[in-house]
């Protein structure tokens, strides 16, 4: 049995009229968030509207919209399951497959500030072997030195930025509990 345009529209503006308060009470009463209420709400009017021949006549159209309500209502919650078990089943999967950068990422402006505080001249050599992958000859070619100064001036440009860093470490050979000028046995006698 079809009804006519005209009185469709109307009985719906009515039903809508008389129930939208308490179906929207209803519906926050159940949800955290008042967007989730009213999504509930509109898709509950949906429904009547497509099944508005469906409705109950009277005070019966309220508990049919309540039990629209109620079932939207679990297909929201069941969504919200499997949106919440995704979005944990991704966060497991992205932590395994895209590294944490974080620790790059506070080493390399660790290191940015540190190279800014070096004098010109230490800051160009370290550059030229770490960032251009020059050798040593070749960086004294660059700068038009030798090739001894360029090693002397990598090695006190390496030490000084490990100490602006603080990963100061003893020279190769040297045993941090050893002094640099042990004396002797025969000499301390």
């Amino acid at each position: 049995m079809s009804i006519p345009s005209a009185d469709r529209e109307e009985r719906f503006r009515g039903l809508y009229a008389a129930n939208f308060d308490a179906l929207l009470g209803y519906a926050l009463r159940r949800v955290n968030r008042p967007e989730d209420a009213a999504d509930i709400v509109s898709e509950a009017f949906l429904v009547a509207w497509r099944r508005l021949h469906d409705v109950p006549a009277g005070d019966e159209a309220r508990l049919w919209l309540y039990g629209v309500a109620r079932r939207t209502l679990a297909n929201h919650r069941r969504g919200d399951l499997r949106r919440t078990a995704l979005g944990e089943r991704l966060g497991q999967e992205l932590a395994t497959a895209v590294p944490d950068h974080s620790h790059a990422v506070v080493e390399r402006e660790t290191m940015a500030a540190a190279l800014a505080r070096l004098a010109d001249r230490d800051r160009e050599v370290l550059e030229l072997a770490a960032w251009e992958g020059l050798q040593p000859r070749e960086i004294a070619e660059v700068l038009g030195i030798s090739d001894i100064a360029v090693r002397s001036r990598l090695s006190r440009s390496r030490a000084r930025l490990r100490k602006l860093v603080g990963n100061e470490t003893p020279p190769a050979g040297h045993d941090q509990d050893v002094p640099t000028n042990p004396v002797s046995s025969e000499e301390g006698r």
